[in-house]
């Protein structure tokens, strides 16, 4: 094969992978864990780069596979926002997800406890159950938001069960926090794909709320995921603050029109700038949190 011939498949799966979002299920897990166990170890350096990239690849790749049909209809698939593989790309893409995940899984398996195990089972039965076949939670209007903001924080949850963190109240409306913001990030993503989503078929929190309803229901989850974190330690209720500007992009599209909802699609461009840039602050404030 040229090299030419094995860049081209490469590429795809990297696509599949979606590399804009690896830091937003790597950072979680390295932060949850290393702030639990404060040291760098060799679970920490592997279990930040399984969720940073098998992990994707096997969340996105899967949907890219099981979707297929219905991306083929979709305008915004073809680049980071969503890989637009080849058929003959499938069953690749399954393979090298299952090559990837199954040797960090055995690894995290054996260095973790019982309860350590069903986090992990339950992360990675969302990771499949969002688009396989037969399960299809991505087509389950309200389950489908649910089961995305899984996606993100479970390896948070994960992270602190793995290092042995004591859950106290604060810690609990942290998750609560992020997995609200989750759920708002899942909504307001769908909003753009209402008319494709219908067009082929597919059922969504946004196809049976409508744009306009959708966006609103992200915004109200992005201003109760501020609320909560105000019950979070000092210095974390400044995070409280970072719920703004996904609130101020949303913001235009409240009264949004399913014909016009495409136009959401600028917001949600915006939306993925703003992730590194409150990614960034988010950082910042748990090394604060650290050194006190």
């Amino acid at each position: 094969m040229t090299t030419t011939g094995v860049r081209a498949p490469l590429r795809q799966l990297l696509l599949a992978s979606r590399p804009l979002s690896w830091i937003n299920t790597a950072f979680p897990f390295a932060a949850a864990y290393s702030l639990t166990t404060r040291q760098i170890d060799l679970t920490l350096v592997l279990g930040t780069l399984f969720f940073l990239i098998p992990y994707n690849l096997a969340m996105y790749g899967i949907n890219d596979v099981f979707d297929y049909e219905s991306d083929l209809r979709n305008p915004r698939k073809g680049g980071v926002e969503g890989a637009l593989l080849d058929r003959g790309m499938h069953r690749l893409v399954l393979i090298a997800a299952a090559a990837t995940t199954v040797p960090f899984l055995i690894y995290l398996v054996i260095v973790g406890s019982p309860l350590s195990w069903l986090v992990l089972a339950v992360s990675m039965f969302a990771v499949v159950a969002y688009s396989v076949t037969g399960l299809r939670f991505k087509e389950i209007p309200f389950v489908d938001s649910l089961t995305s903001s899984t996606h993100f924080v479970s390896p948070a949850l994960y992270g602190l069960v793995l290092a042995g963190a004591m859950f106290t109240p604060a810690l609990w409306a942290v998750l609560l926090a992020f997995f609200l913001w989750g759920i708002g990030s899942h909504a307001f993503g769908a909003v753009q794909d209402v008319v494709p989503d219908r067009e082929g078929g597919i059922a969504s929190i946004a196809t049976v709320l409508g744009a306009r309803w959708t966006t609103r229901v992200a915004i109200l989850a992005w201003i109760l995921a501020g609320v909560v974190t105000l019950a979070t330690a000092w210095p974390g209720r400044l995070a409280a603050v970072l719920a703004l500007p996904y609130i101020v992009v949303a913001a235009p599209y409240w009264s949004v029109s399913d014909a016009e909802s495409e136009r959401a699609n600028r917001g949600w461009r915006r939306f993925l700038s703003i992730n590194f840039v409150c990614g960034f602050l988010v950082t910042m404030l748990l090394i604060w949190y650290a050194s006190l």
